[in-house]
């Protein structure tokens, strides 16, 4: 596809940073207090990986629950206006406002997202996208954050929307 460039990033390369952590990590919000068997999933890094450093983890394991697959969210409030025109951190304030209300209604919460996948339009300028962990930060579980792919592209079907996230999630049953 000539019309659409897609050029692939690791959180690593795209935000700076780091996040330490433990080689393995339990993580869902709903389970910290239960035994080993009840959880629903595992997010961690193998000792056999370099250790991501940018606030994202190499591997996500689903053990339980039901999983939620959210289709790709932008700017777009409940009544399907854009919010944020040309203002790349409103949009993705309204893309992760967006997501937390998909997965409440999955009957769970953020920290059940085992995978986040960004879709950035080229247009942004790059060093706005530490904006996007920013505001991530305030929804995920940082000790043991989702695993992520970013990815920049030409642009998203609408030229107005600068960036699209879609996620997996774990929910306990």
């Amino acid at each position: 596809m000539r019309g659409l460039i897609l050029l692939l990033f690791t959180t690593a390369l795209v935000w700076a940073g780091s996040q330490a952590g433990n080689q393995t990590r339990v993580s869902n919000s709903k389970q910290t207090s239960t035994p080993a068997e009840a959880q629903v999933f595992r997010i961690f890094n193998p000792e056999t990986m370099a250790k991501p450093t940018a606030g994202y983890s190499q591997v996500a394991e689903v053990t339980g629950g039901k999983l939620v697959y959210i289709a790709g969210q932008v700017a777009i409030d409940r009544s399907g206006n854009l919010v944020g025109k040309d203002d790349f951190r409103a949009q993705v304030q309204q893309v992760f406002e967006n997501l937390k209300s998909a997965v409440e209604a999955a009957g769970g919460d953020f920290h059940d997202v085992v995978k986040l996948n960004y879709y950035c339009a080229e247009s942004v300028d790059p060093a706005q996208v530490p904006v996007v962990r920013e505001t991530r930060d305030k929804y995920v579980n940082t000790a043991s954050p989702p695993v992520s792919t970013f990815v920049v592209v030409k642009r998203l079907v609408r030229p107005e929307w600068l960036i699209e996230v879609d996620a997996v999630a774990v929910v306990k049953k």
